[in-house]
């Protein structure tokens, strides 16, 4: 089992590189034709939404004591799943 340490270091590294591919996501919905380029950038703007949440959570068990984190952890694991699949699907849509 990881430690809590372990775990938010995990955390942080997946949310650097969702910002990368929300980043890589956004540059390709600027190129897009206008007629898809308003629906991309909705997609972008709820994939910022899920990982802010995400985010949200990860601060929630960064601050947990650590008897608590475990209770917190699998909330932040939720989270990260629903991310996760927003941006592979945002990923898949956009190829």
């Amino acid at each position: 089992m990881s430690t809590k340490e372990d775990f938010v270091r995990k955390m942080h590294a997946k949310l650097d590189q969702w910002n990368a591919e929300i980043d890589a996501l956004t540059a390709k919905a600027d190129a897009a034709e206008a007629s898809a380029r308003a629906e991309y950038h909705k997609q972008i703007e709820a994939l910022r939404g899920k990982r802010d949440h995400a985010r949200s959570k990860l601060g929630e068990l960064e601050s947990a004591g650590e008897g608590a984190w475990q209770d917190l952890k699998a909330g932040v694991e939720l989270a990260w799943e629903s991310v996760s699949e927003a941006v592979r699907s945002a990923t898949d849509r956009f190829k």
